[in-house]
């Protein structure tokens, strides 16, 4: 596999973890230190007045001739563009810091001279940029993609009627490259879904994932579950942790696993695991399913995605304290938002054993 491949796979993959010295920081801080810097932390990073994107990343922008646009599609539906992007695209001086951006572009259709083309639509939209989160968590600002459509829409109208300024005219010209761009990119979507190649380049893009996640061959067994993961799980449904042997459990421990960490890898991967490990007669797998994963990107990705998840584990008080975390931090499952899908005792889950 290339680099490209790697990366496509990566993208999926985000960004967890702290700096180094933080842990060395958190050391020094007691256990009620500890649990109320992570707490701040979580409201921050997942404050849910602030929507997320579900798809998109800064490595795979929109190319239109030499520009490169990053574009998110956001929880609800909605498509954005980067507020700073915008502003390239349009070939405007940025000014500043976020704030400073978006007054730039608010100020910009706001003037006497295009207000005769500009809506009130679009001035509200300048006025009141997207907070979202990219697919890292990172905070961003941006306009839902019409936006810039429709400033290229007003510069080209007031080209036409004469009455731009000659310090205005490059933005112009930018505006037809980006018109034009606009329609190319549509008529090639266009003609991807009416002769159903839109299918197959979705199956090409996971056959790229599954390349770059699942092993060609079995891994031998290495721990890759922390001791605590499954001592707060236990802590917080009530059940009794042997420290003997950590195999024993409700029958539910297979499926709360699978929930709060193999369905969190991208889609797809899950199934494809399954399909290499499939259940025995007695209801177990032969091996564990991160032995198919691959060593530099599967794994990886579980054990960053298994820190992220215990300490989440470690600072709720209860089950539905966990989840309401849990749910902020990772949209996915669906099954997870109302907390009802995860059983309470073995004789809930009469089906598939996987213990890590």
């Amino acid at each position: 596999m290339d680099t490209n491949d790697v990366s496509e796979a990566a993208r999926i993959m985000g960004k967890r973890g702290g700096p180094k010295g933080g842990l060395a920081r958190a050391k020094a801080l007691t256990p009620e230190q500890r649990k109320a810097s992570a707490e701040k932390a979580i409201h921050t990073r997942w404050d849910p007045t602030i929507v997320r994107a579900t798809h998109g990343s800064p490595d795979h922008p929109l190319r239109i001739g030499d520009m490169e646009i990053p574009c998110y599609v956001l929880a609800d539906g909605r498509r954005v563009l980067v507020q700073a992007s915008v502003l390239s695209a349009l070939d405007m001086a940025k000014t500043g810091p976020p704030t400073g951006m978006v007054n730039r572009l608010h100020e910009f259709v706001a003037q006497n001279t295009l207000k005769p083309f500009v809506s009130e639509h679009l001035l509200q939209c300048t006025t009141n940029p997207i907070r979202f989160r990219v697919t890292n968590g990172r905070l961003a600002y941006g306009y839902e993609a019409t936006v810039l459509a429709d400033i290229c829409e007003v510069m080209l109208q007031a080209r036409d009627a004469g009455v731009l300024r000659k310090q205005q005219e490059h933005i112009a010209i930018q505006c037809d490259i980006l018109m034009r761009g606009f329609a190319r990119v549509g008529i090639i979507a266009l003609v991807d879904e009416v002769t159903g190649y839109q299918e197959d380049r979705d199956r090409q893009a996971l056959h790229k994932i599954l390349e770059a996640y699942i092993a060609k061959e079995l891994l031998p067994w290495t721990k890759r579950f922390p001791s605590e993961f499954y001592q707060h799980v236990f802590r917080l449904k009530g059940w009794r942790f042997n420290t003997l042997n950590r195999m024993q459990g409700p029958r539910a421990i297979a499926q709360i696993t699978n929930l709060l960490v193999y369905e969190q890898l991208p889609p797809g991967v899950l199934d494809e695991l399954r399909h290499k490990n499939p259940l025995q007669e007695d209801g177990r797998r032969t091996f564990k399913l991160h032995q198919f994963l691959t060593e530099n990107i599967g794994n990886k990705h579980l054990e960053k995605h298994l820190t992220s998840v215990s300490t989440l584990l470690r600072i709720a008080e209860t089950w539905e304290d966990f989840l309401g975390l849990f749910t902020r931090a990772f949209p996915r499952p669906p099954a997870l938002t109302m907390g009802t899908d995860l059983p309470g005792s073995a004789r809930e889950v009469p089906g598939e054993q996987e213990r890590p």
